[in-house]
């Protein structure tokens, strides 16, 4: 098999689901290209984009010949497919760990719709809003501090003890908050700060492949 492996992203570097596709490649220590793709241009949707990558998202990985998107599928590919011991896991070892990272991926996927709307990642990429949020985006962010606040002990820089994929994730979800410099508690905050500062994702920030 042709191992080499090339990420596609959006050209603006603001895709959450891309800059955790592209953490999962340097947390396995994975050797990978950067193809930056142009989304205001629809360069996602080119036929031939369409049909190598079915759905015509990014990001969207390409393993020698097999095409694969959607962020989640892409970060469970690449554990099963370049396994530990030799690489690093991206999930916790343990099942009932590895389900709830699982949940929260799924989770931040797929609500908080509100706050994803009224805080979008150009507030931690680019500038901050001065908008205060609505009664939903208020509540959507009640509701992402309530479960963060549920998993996160005080004073830890993990979910499980040990870095997996979901901290990332819900680190990037808060950080809509943080970055913005809407009202969250220091505990979490400080949380933030620690996964923030994790090389892969300054790898990312500094746009390092």
């Amino acid at each position: 098999m042709n191992n080499e492996l090339t990420l596609c992203i959006d050209s603006n570097f603001v895709s959450p689901y891309a800059l955790w596709a592209f953490v999962a490649l340097k947390e396995k220590r994975l050797p990978f290209a950067l193809k930056p793709v142009d989304l205001a241009a629809k360069q996602h949707h080119d036929a031939d984009f369409e049909n190598r990558f079915l759905t015509g998202k990014v990001p969207a990985l390409l393993h020698g010949d097999f095409a694969l998107a959607e962020s989640s599928a892409i970060i469970e590919y690449l554990e099963d497919v370049f396994p530990a011991p030799a690489h690093p896991p991206v999930y916790p070892a343990d099942a009932r760990e590895r389900a709830r990272a699982r949940q929260l991926q799924a989770w931040i996927r797929s609500d908080l719709m509100a706050l994803r709307e009224e805080r979008p990642t150009t507030v931690i990429f680019r500038a901050p809003v001065d908008k205060p949020l609505t009664e939903a985006g208020r509540a959507a962010a009640d509701k992402l501090i309530r479960v963060a606040a549920s998993l996160i002990k005080e004073g830890a820089d993990n979910l499980f003890g040990k870095w997996c994929i979901a901290d990332t994730e819900l680190a990037l979800t808060l950080n809509r908050l943080v970055a913005n410099g809407d009202a969250v508690p220091e505990n979490l905050r400080r949380y933030v700060q620690a996964q923030w500062a994790r090389p892969s994702v300054q790898a990312w920030v500094k746009r390092e492949a």
